[in-house]
């Protein structure tokens, strides 16, 4: 089973609370208020989404944490599967870091299917800034597809 948990300190929302539909995870849950929130869509079967990252996502001063790049990463690969009716669990993730994303800049999340092979799903995610054009990371990732029982 599918397990988010939310730590939070705020008062109006119980520590702990586990949910089964996602709607707490950190990237895309519309009701964790710590999270990216970011909202997925096919378009011509690519996974897409968008995103820019506060200044309260940096790692160095003014430049997106690499953690927070490759959680959308996943996210838009995963909300692939998801999309398609199925619900995955990230097996294995490499991730090419291109270039620095300095915070506040727009960038565009795609990610498609490689392979399919029964429970095994090979896809790839790409961050591209849409200012620039420029491709900020890559991704190459097996996911497993939850098992009907």
């Amino acid at each position: 089973m599918l397990f988010c948990r939310r730590f939070n300190k705020k008062k109006d929302f119980p520590v702990n609370q586990t949910t089964l539909d996602g709607s707490n995870c950190f990237v895309c849950g519309k009701t964790n208020p710590l999270g990216l929130q970011l909202t997925f869509r096919l378009e011509n079967d690519v996974c897409r989404s968008e995103f820019t990252a506060a200044d309260d996502h940096c790692g160095f001063d003014g430049i997106t944490h690499g953690g927070i790049i490759f959680s959308a990463l996943d996210d838009v690969m995963a909300n692939w599967i998801y999309l398609k009716g199925m619900r995955a669990y990230t097996a294995k993730c490499d991730i090419r870091y291109r270039g620095p994303l300095p915070t506040g800049t727009p960038v565009v999340l795609e990610g498609h299917c490689l392979k399919n092979r029964g429970r095994l799903i090979m896809m790839q995610g790409k961050m591209t800034r849409t200012d620039t054009q420029e491709i900020v990371a890559v991704t190459e990732a097996s996911f497993m597809v939850e098992s009907k029982q």
